[in-house]
Order: C-alpha cells, then sequence, then structure tokens
C-alpha cells in the first residue's frame, strides 16, 4: 500500500483574505452546503485514529484551506499529540506539511512548525505591486508587507519553508522580476500553480484569468533565469522543473498533474466529509465521511465513482504529440476542450519544445554533481545547497 496522504481542511474555506482567484471560494460555492465549519476535537481524534490505523509506514498530515490556522494553535497542537499518543506512531514515517497564507504568523506558531518539523508552504505572488494586486484581506487591502514578517519568524525558528505562486495574469508577463525578486530573497524553494477561472465557465474571461500565451511567456522567462543560475552552481528547486528532470531520468513524477492520471488523494472537510480530489470537494464527488466510513470503505467508494479511471483517457491529438511524454496533458482540472485537451496545451508545447535542450543539460549538471560534489561551471557544494 503507497503511503497515506492527507490533505485536510480543518477551518473548512474560511479565510482571512480575499484573493480575487481563489479558486475554493468558487468550489465551495457550488456545494449545497458551502462551508463545513470548523474542525471539532471529536473529528479530529476520529481522524488520527481511522488514519494511523490504516496506514503503512508512512503517512503525511497536510493542512490547507481557506486558511487553516484559523483554527487555531490549540487545536494543532491537540493533534500532534494525538498522533504522538496513537500506539503505531512510533512504527510509521509522520510528516506534516502546512499550506498558509502567513497573516497570523507569529512567535509561537513558528515555535510549533519548528518543534514538529512541519514543512511550510507560504503563499507570495511576487514582489509587492504584484502579490498585491490579487492576495487582499476582507478590509481590501494588501497582504504582502505582513506576509513576509510570517517569513522572517519562519527563517528565525529553522523552520523548512517553500513560497507557492499562483500564475495569474499580475505575474505573467513578469516572471523575470518574480524569479529575480525570489533569487534576492534567497527563496532557493519555489512551486507554482495555474490560477483556476471559476467551475463552468469559459476560461479567460476574469483580469487575473491567466491565459496559454501568458503563461508559456511565464515559463520561458522563469526557465531562462533558472537555467543560467544552475549553469553558474547556484541550485533552484523549482517543482515542475524538477518533475520534468524526474521524467526525463525515467522517475516517476510527485506532482500528480504530471503523472498522466489522478492520483488517490483523501481530501477530508472539516466535518470529515472526504472527496477524491481538493479540486473536486464537489457534492457530486463526496465519498463518505469519516464518522461513518473506514479508509478501506472510503476506497472502495472511490473505485466505484470512476473518479480516477475518468481521467485515463489521451485525446487523439496528444497521442501523436512530440512533448506527451513531458507534458502528459497536465491537470485534469484544465481538460476543459471537447476533446479533453488541456486548456493549457499550446503553452506546454510551446514551453517544452523551448526548453527540453536545455533541461537535458541540466540533468547532466546534476548527474555530475552527484557524483563530485561540484558543477562542470565551477559551482561547488555550498552553492549549491
Amino acid at each position: 500500500m503507497p503511503p497515506l496522504n492527507l490533505l485536510i481542511k480543518p477551518a473548512s474555506g474560511s479565510c482571512n483574505m480575499r484573493c480575487r482567484y481563489c479558486f475554493y471560494t468558487d468550489e465551495a460555492a457550488c456545494r449545497v452546503e458551502a462551508s463545513k465549519g470548523m474542525m471539532s476535537a471529536d473529528t479530529m481524534e476520529l481522524l488520527v485514529q481511522r488514519a494511523l490505523d490504516y496506514a503503512d509506514g508512512a503517512c503525511t498530515f497536510t493542512f490547507q484551506g481557506g486558511e487553516p490556522t484559523l483554527a487555531g494553535l490549540d487545536f494543532f497542537r491537540a493533534l500532534s499529540a494525538c498522533v504522538s499518543a496513537h500506539p503505531k506512531a512510533k512504527e510509521l514515517r509522520i510528516g506534516y506539511t502546512f499550506q498558509t497564507n502567513g497573516l497570523v504568523i507569529d512567535e509561537a506558531w513558528a515555535r510549533w512548525f519548528a518543534e514538529n518539523r512541519v514543512l511550510v508552504g507560504v503563499s507570495l505572488d511576487g514582489p509587492k505591486d504584484i502579490h498585491d494586486r490579487n492576495r487582499v484581506d476582507a478590509a481590501g487591502k494588501g497582504t504582502f508587507t505582513r506576509v513576509m514578517r510570517a517569513i522572517d519568524l519562519l527563517d528565525k525558528h529553522g523552520v523548512d519553508y517553500n513560497i507557492l505562486t499562483v500564475v495569474s495574469a499580475a505575474n505573467a508577463r513578469r516572471g523575470r522580476q518574480v524569479y529575480d525578486f525570489f533569487k534576492k530573497q534567497d527563496f532557493r524553494y519555489q512551486q507554482y500553480i495555474e490560477c483556476l477561472d471559476p467551475l463552468g465557465e469559459a476560461p479567460g474571461g476574469h483580469e487575473y484569468s491567466l491565459t496559454p500565451e501568458k503563461y508559456e511567456a511565464f515559463l520561458k522567462a522563469m526557465f531562462d533565469a533558472w537555467y543560467q543560475d544552475m549553469k553558474a552552481g547556484r541550485y533552484v528547486n523549482n517543482r515542475y522543473f524538477e518533475n520534468l528532470m524526474m521524467i526525463m531520468t525515467g522517475q516517476r513524477p510527485e506532482s500528480c498533474a504530471m503523472q498522466g492520471v489522478c492520483s488517490a488523494q483523501w481530501v477530508i472537510e472539516a466535518d470529515g466529509s472526504v472527496y477524491p480530489c481538493d479540486f473536486y470537494a464537489l457534492d457530486e464527488w463526496y465519498l463518505g465521511n469519516i464518522h461513518t466510513h473506514s479508509f478501506a470503505q472510503l476506497e472502495q467508494q472511490r473505485q466505484k465513482s470512476g473518479f480516477v479511471q475518468q481521467s485515463c483517457a489521451v485525446p487523439d491529438e496528444c497521442k501523436a504529440c512530440p512533448v506527451w511524454a513531458l507534458c502528459r496533458n497536465g491537470c485534469r482540472r484544465n481538460r476543459t476542450g471537447e476533446d479533453g485537451r488541456n486548456y493549457f496545451c499550446a503553452a506546454y508545447r510551446g514551453f517544452l519544445e523551448y526548453a527540453i535542450p536545455r533541461l537535458q543539460e541540466t540533468v547532466q549538471l546534476l548527474r555530475a554533481y552527484a557524483r563530485t560534489g561540484k558543477f562542470p561551471s565551477g559551482g561547488d557544494k555550498s552553492e549549491m545547497l
């Protein structure tokens, strides 16, 4: 059995920000019951018990929202204590990851992250003028300064974190500027996700909407800057580029969007409701509830629903595409064409044809580093790390 990875929404879709492109606000509004409230202690304890009873080898608790910090620090202290007290805790590899907007992170939060070795994802869309374009608080004010203050606290307490950036119209044409800003801040672990338009709408109709043309330009600008740094021996972990290189070296990509088929995910809403994917936490894809179903029963329901099976179809045009092996038609959520092709198809193809030769070169650079501790260009291990 593969490791058990849970994506938990302890505050449901509740948030102290009003990001203009928030996909989960739109998604929750499509349900009969938009908000599932706050996760109770009873639900949390039952979730931990069922998860660790079912897990084999490893279990990762990922917290997301909405904004998970709204559940309160005491909730997470109780959860980590509940995990530690479980009879199987010592025989399992337990991991915690946490995606946050950073607004309420203080010394106490940072200490809890450090003490529990939590990998934190901080949402940041670039320098101040770009970030504040879409990521505003409930009063409509920009949040950049508060996010940067949270990052300073994570640094102070030695917390491992990465930067999560939503690629929207606000930053798509300024990829190099975003990269240079992150470089100046020494943010070496970066993840970029495509901005989503509301469910049921034709894509491209909002001010923040990301179009294939804009996305291709962003990927090329980001890649050029990243490649220059890699050649110079300065390692930057870009999740998308890393996954491309994993595929090129015969490994399975860890990103489900790059596997060509949906993976078996567990999305746990605040009331214990379970869904097969964060992008499909909808009534029609409800699998059950941990109060009434075991994980084995929930897995049976996943199989019965056909959710994963529906993602296996490959459009005819993809089968003949020269970059199919790397693209794999992207995330199911963006497969909006009548033939099932990804909305960003042209962006993926244009970028990959542009980048493949240098990606292959970068693979060789990393292999050389693995053998010698040095890049051929002279970069040393201290720069690499």
